[in-house]
């Protein structure tokens, strides 16, 4: 055995690269309370201060402090950076320098033109005129591909926020590698893969050499980017501090090459825990040193930042990352997976103040250890930034070393990864059922001309009859514009690193979404329960709504409605079933939006449950706003009965309650609390501040 492995239960993880293994053959599982966790060092105090006072400069020069506009950033681009060399445990920047943003064109050379030039920045014009006129960039491949069809439903909003102009994210790395085996074993195993390929020369086969030759050269920069810094990443990490800073190299790698807008981080507490434990019990560190590793990785992954134009900040309230981290969940073999490190996760949240970043992410199930539930609990009134995702539910399907991608799409890590594809919005889709393909805002035919409703009243069974037609048609657009997104994203901006941390084999998902599913459930219970008439303009186009009557509405745990939108769920994803998938890519949908609900509201004419032309949708999952009458529980109990089967890539649920409705004082409320989320459909939350991705950014190539 490897003298770095000292001490460390022996497996197959010794002979093939299997971290699952490793982890599931040394971890120790805790049921113990918070006591042991200590507070913030003088230096992490003084390390936050430095940072909150750059944040505090970047706001006043107007949200960006710096871009780099002449080095496009790769593994290796830029020399080390630091806020304080001597008080970081941690270390590892972007670019040379902490908020510092990194130029990456490779995505799109407008965008990250924009980019700078929103924020008063100039992209050196030699790097301009090489990404337009030597290099083709995944953002101008999408745009040569795509159909007139394709562009007219992106510019109409029925689909948004196709990741064609940014990183499209959503693939996890398995960063914990590098700290098991160190970069020299994960080289000789790609390297491997590579000469045990087939020999005849397939286009399929062609790709896959080529990848791993990409892959194993993008390793090889990871270990140079570790000398940079100081350190010998070629072997595995000797102890805690360096499993840290093993597994954050990798990490930096990958946002260093990527743009991705959901970077996330994977699974690691439980993976850290093993080296902190070793180091307890054998004196090398104490707790207090521990917790400010710990501390100084996780505010190395709050400072993660791109370039990004005003209008995807906008879309998003901010500037978010959604570096998500998977904590806890349930082994296989029955045993929970929180430990020590669990805490300490989620315990920065004190030593460094709330944050949205990283996306702390507790994997939920009834059976993990009380205590942990009850500061899990106790966390969320005190931080409200803490993420809960059901994992009695994803478990079934991707066992027990799976992580969050973005918010909701969960996946095995090094062996899956996801094809991103932002949204459907199914309540336009709805709108051009009726309007026989016509958008209600424009006026241009944007959908195949079927025939529009021609009635004053809108009747239930001609509505489906149509709304059925016309998802068809938008599932096959759909599928089809991300077929060519992810074929270019593959030739123009290959993501080397991270598909370096998966095995040869990996399983790809296809994600789809919906949007507007409250708004579409209600509009088709009115029609179906009420009467609804229509209100044409000079042009026949029906451009508003008259409901007369009541009808139940989603969200009161009213099966009439709730049922409805179940239903839309399954018809939906069977239509996108029906659609071949680029790379054999197994389709799932998510039910999730942030605050570009507001966005698909804005783009969006009246619908038939009486919502105005304009206003927002309902986030994700949720309830149309004030329409949820019942209470809480009936509410979540709407959502659960969506199906997970049909929704396997996420159904995101923002449930916000006031404290003292839990209890008039401390004793009471934590004293008796009970928290069981079981029963809820993949997706129920505790207070969360971001939950998808989607960019609206309107780029194109030219």
């Amino acid at each position: 055995m490897r003298t770095e492995w000292n001490t460390f239960k022996g497996g197959v993880w010794q002979r093939e690269i299997n971290v699952r293994d490793f982890i599931q053959k040394n971890y120790t599982p805790y049921d113990g309370s918070d006591e042991f966790l200590e507070g913030p060092t003088r230096n992490t105090t003084e390390l936050w201060d430095q940072v909150m006072e750059l944040s505090k400069k970047e706001q006043e020069a107007g949200g960006v402090l710096d871009m780099d506009t002449k080095i496009i950033s790769t593994i290796t681009s830029h020399g080390p950076g630091y806020l304080n060399k001597d008080k970081e445990t941690i270390v590892g920047f972007q670019t040379d320098k902490p908020f510092k943003r990194s130029l990456q064109p490779y995505g799109g050379i407008r965008m990250a033109m924009k980019a700078c030039q929103d924020n008063g920045y100039e992209v050196d014009p030699e790097i301009v005129e090489f990404f337009t006129k030597h290099r083709k960039t995944h953002n101008a491949g999408v745009f040569d591909a795509y159909t007139p069809e394709m562009r007219a439903c992106r510019s109409s909003h029925i689909i948004t926020g196709l990741p064609d102009a940014y990183g499209r994210g959503r693939i996890i790395g398995d960063y914990r590698r590098i700290a098991l085996y160190g970069v020299d074993r994960l080289i000789e195993d790609k390297e491997e893969q590579k000469s045990t390929t087939r020999s005849t020369m397939y286009s399929t086969i062609i790709r896959d050499r080529e990848e791993l030759s990409e892959q194993i050269r993008a390793l090889k920069e990871l270990k140079e980017l570790g000398r940079i810094y100081g350190f010998d990443i070629s072997k595995p990490a000797t102890d805690v501090k360096e499993a840290i800073q093993w597994t954050y190299f990798g990490y930096l790698a990958a946002v260093k090459e990527q743009n991705g807008a959901a970077m996330s981080l994977g699974r690691t507490s439980t993976f850290i825990d093993i080296y902190a434990e070793r180091d307890l019990a054998e004196g090398r560190y104490t707790e207090e040193q521990i917790q400010e590793f710990v501390d100084h990785f996780i505010m190395k992954l709050r400072l993660v930042k791109f370039a990004r134009t005003p209008e995807y900040n906008e879309l998003f309230s901010g500037d978010p990352t959604w570096v998500t981290e998977s904590i806890g969940g349930i082994g296989i073999d029955g045993r929970h997976m929180v430990t020590k490190m669990s805490y300490r996760y989620l315990h920065t949240l004190h030593n460094l103040g709330t944050a949205p970043e990283p996306n702390l992410t507790v994997l939920w199930s009834q059976n993990l250890p009380d205590a942990f539930k009850r500061y899990c609990a106790r966390m969320s009134i005190d931080t409200d930034s803490i993420q809960y995702e059901n994992d009695d539910l994803m478990r079934v399907t991707h066992g027990d070393d799976y992580a969050i991608a973005c918010c909701v799409s969960s996946m095995r890590i090094g062996k899956e990864m996801q094809f991103f594809g932002a949204r459907a919005n199914l309540a336009k889709c709805l709108l051009y059922a009726i309007n026989g393909g016509v958008d209600e805002i424009s006026g241009k035919q944007v959908g195949p001309k079927y025939r529009p409703v021609t009635t004053e009243d809108l009747d239930f069974d001609d509505v489906m009859d149509k709304y059925k037609d016309m998802m068809k048609w938008l599932a096959k657009v759909y599928v089809n514009a991300l077929n060519i997104i992810h074929y270019n994203h593959d030739k123009y901006s290959y993501e080397r690193l991270q598909m370096a941390l998966h095995d040869k084999k990996v399983t790809r998902w296809f994600a789809t979404g919906i949007a507007g599913l409250s708004v579409v459930a209600d509009s088709l219970s009115a029609i179906k329960y009420a009467k609804v008439k229509v209100v044409r303009n000079d042009k026949g186009i029906v451009t508003d709504y008259i409901v007369e009557g009541d009808f139940p509405k989603y969200g009161n745990n009213d099966d009439r409605v709730d049922q409805l939108a179940a239903d839309l769920v399954h018809t939906f994803m069977s239509y996108i079933k029906g659609n071949h998938t680029y790379r054999g890519g197994i389709p799932t949908t998510s039910i999730l939006t942030i605050t570009s609900n507001v966005v698909y509201g804005n783009n969006t004419g009246a619908t038939p449950d009486g919502r105005k032309a304009g206003q927002p949708f309902a986030p994700g999952a949720n309830p149309m706003h004030h329409r949820d009458s019942r209470g809480a529980v009936a509410s979540l109990a709407s959502v659960a009965k969506l199906p997970f089967r049909d929704a396997q890539d996420g159904i995101s649920n923002t449930f916000s309650i006031i404290p003292g409705a839990l209890g008039k004082d401390d004793q009471i409320f934590m004293g008796d609390l009970e928290v069981e989320l079981n029963g809820c459909g993949g997706g129920c939350e505790a207070p969360t501040l971001f939950e998808g991705l989607d960019s609206e950014a309107d780029i194109e190539e030219s």
